[in-house]
């Protein structure tokens, strides 16, 4: 692949945005009201066609949560209400916007997919200079993503209609504080 950019699909799980998934009562409505799904499986239409890779990030834990915190208002409960367990069905991309073989995957065990996850090293190996951000939640990962590949001097452009908060206000908030940090387009508008 010749492209210095990466589209990013992160958090797209059963367990978040499947209408049997724990999340089917947050994200699902508000993704189907926004038209979330096709603008994704554009975007990814998109950027295979371009040869910009595609790269998923998953949060999830192992089968024993021995990475999951106990006291964090985020992921305490997952052991609880056995979610986000990695091997099982909730943890698996959403079939629609499902990876090909090749496609990189990227395991976090926090909100940030850059905190101990192998994303760094891919794209320092691959020569990424340009974040393609999309995802749930706006307020969470998409957030931590575009904040710090800021930092961390990435050129990060998110895609405003492919990403969701549990609700219209969550994402709404999230993105007007992350204006400044990315340049915010749509599927249809982005170059890649």
């Amino acid at each position: 692949m010749a492209s210095d950019s990466i589209l990013l699909v992160m958090d797209m799980l059963n367990d978040l945005v499947h209408p049997d998934g724990m999340g089917g009562k947050s994200y699902v409505p508000l993704m189907q009201d926004r038209g979330v799904y096709e603008a994704t499986e554009l975007a990814i239409t998109k950027a295979r066609a371009a040869g910009v890779m595609v790269g998923y990030v998953r949060v999830g834990f192992s089968p024993d949560y021995a990475e999951c915190p106990p006291e964090s208002p985020v992921f305490s409960k997952a052991r609880d209400n056995g979610v986000f367990k990695l091997g099982d069905w909730g943890t698996q991309v959403l079939d629609r916007f499902a990876p090909q073989p090749g496609d990189p995957d990227i395991i976090k065990h926090r909100v940030s997919p850059f905190y101990a996850t192998k994303l760094e090293p891919l794209l320092k190996a691959q020569g990424i200079r340009r974040l393609v951000l999309s995802g749930v939640s706006t307020n969470g990962v998409v957030s931590a993503a575009v904040r710090e590949g800021h930092d961390r001097d990435y050129e990060c452009v998110l895609l405003e209609d492919c990403c969701a908060g549990a609700t219209a206000d969550e994402h709404d908030h999230a993105l007007s504080g992350l204006r400044r940090f990315a340049q915010v387009t749509s599927a249809a508008d982005v170059t890649f």
